[in-house]
């Protein structure tokens, strides 16, 4: 009987730490000299950042070939977990000490999330066809940041990214279609050369870690000296801590709209050193809130396309009202208020999810009366009762629906 190959995605034996580590070497060897300048996307993550503490662990020792410049580029959402977050500065501070160019990474201000949400109404993201956080305070700021770097370096850079197989099953299936890619030999990571934007090649050194071997790094490789000396431990804290380890846990951004159930921050509350950090929780009921029909306007009907028909959609909910708007503010800023107030009283690391400028500028787009494109403002509140328009133009008066209701 043929005898099955055996592969790092799969087989009987399992891959132990150093053979890991190995491998991640040999994907960096193979790639790494073929580019003259690297970058490390870097979310604050549990794989982002081991990723990065790795690979700059392994130039720093002589390891692997140093490239002719590094950047990482961080990746601040203004809603990562407090561990993470504090865990980051940290590490930057590492970085910066070791002469390594990193930059913050963040969203123009009327595009931050609370500016967005707040100042220009746009009702929270769901799961549907609303899905506009991920995109505009993560990947777009990254992209434009990446084509900063390919401006000022002339040619394309090396992209380093934490991806790991076994994160979800959909993004698994993408990796094995392209673990092979260019003939690379299993073992050499994923590699990329054909982005959409072509400003980079993309490297993914740690495809291969099992997340037992995430959390060993995090927990007792990294923080040694000979290791680097790195302040990772905290972001272990924020995955669950020793719980974490017994599971592929999740985490992202505080009070997550998109989530069922906040469990990363639930979690990391429920540890005594993370409590103060629990007046957080009040973030996702008030999403809900700003979700309901009385907090939001509805088109009154007849809202037409571009060549003059009627759209599918009519009466559609849209932007929130500004006494919501205010209402939220308010909201935000008293829970920032008592988790901080906590942390100054005990040392603990603050919150911050709201600044004084982007308050400032939340509240200078309501004084605007600013609306997202097609609302005025002028539009009814969502829960006030209306004929029903359909999209070939009929309508059902009110009175007509009440009266078969009642029937």
């Amino acid at each position: 009987m043929k005898a099955q190959q055996q592969n790092m995605f799969g087989g009987s034996r399992r891959l132990q730490m150093n053979e890991s580590i190995d491998l991640t070497i040999r994907s960096l060897q193979a790639y790494g000299p073929t580019h003259k300048h690297w970058a490390i996307a870097w979310s604050g993550g549990k794989d982002s950042t081991a990723t990065l503490t790795l690979v700059v662990w392994l130039i720093e020792s002589g390891k692997i070939q140093r490239p002719e410049t590094l950047t990482v580029l961080f990746a601040d959402t203004r809603l990562e977990m407090v561990p993470l977050m504090a865990a980051a500065h940290d590490i930057m501070d590492n970085l910066r000490e070791l002469g390594i160019d990193v930059r913050v990474v963040m969203a123009e201000m009327d595009q931050r999330y609370f500016v967005y949400l707040l100042g220009r109404g746009v009702p929270p993201p769901n799961n549907g066809t609303l899905r506009w956080c991920t995109a505009q305070i993560k990947i777009e700021p990254m992209e434009a940041e990446l084509r900063q770097l390919f401006a000022e370096k002339g040619k394309k850079v090396l992209m380093i990214t934490g991806v790991r197989q076994g994160e979800s099953a959909m993004r698994d299936a993408r990796i094995v279609m392209s673990c092979g890619k260019d003939g690379a030999e299993c073992g050499q990571g994923w590699y990329q050369e054909t982005l959409p934007t072509s400003l980079c090649d993309t490297l993914a050194p740690l495809l291969h870690w099992r997340v037992c071997h995430i959390w060993e790094w995090l927990r007792h490789w990294a923080p040694r000296a000979e290791y680097g000396d790195w302040s990772t431990e905290m972001v272990a804290e924020a995955y669950g801590g020793d719980e974490a380890e017994e599971k592929n846990a999740r985490t992202g951004c505080m009070g997550c709209p998109l989530a069922s159930k906040d469990m990363a921050l639930e979690n990391l509350t429920k540890r005594p050193q993370w409590a103060y950090l629990s007046p957080l929780l009040r973030l996702k009921p008030m999403y809900r809130w700003l979700r309901e029909p009385s907090q939001r306007l509805r088109q009154p009907g007849g809202e037409k396309r571009k060549d003059g028909t009627l759209t599918a959609n009519q009466q559609r909910m849209g932007p929130l009202t500004m006494e919501a708007r205010l209402s939220a503010l308010d909201q935000v800023l008293a829970i920032q208020a008592e988790v901080n107030q906590v942390a100054e009283a005990t040392g603990r690391p603050r919150v911050d999810i709201l600044n004084p400028e982007e308050e400032a500028r939340i509240r200078e787009l309501i004084a605007l009366n600013t609306w997202p494109n097609k609302w005025t403002g002028e539009e009814p509140r969502a829960d006030i009762a209306l004929d029903t328009m359909y999209s070939d133009g009929s309508v059902w008066p009110i009175f007509d629906f009440l009266k078969s209701s009642a029937a």
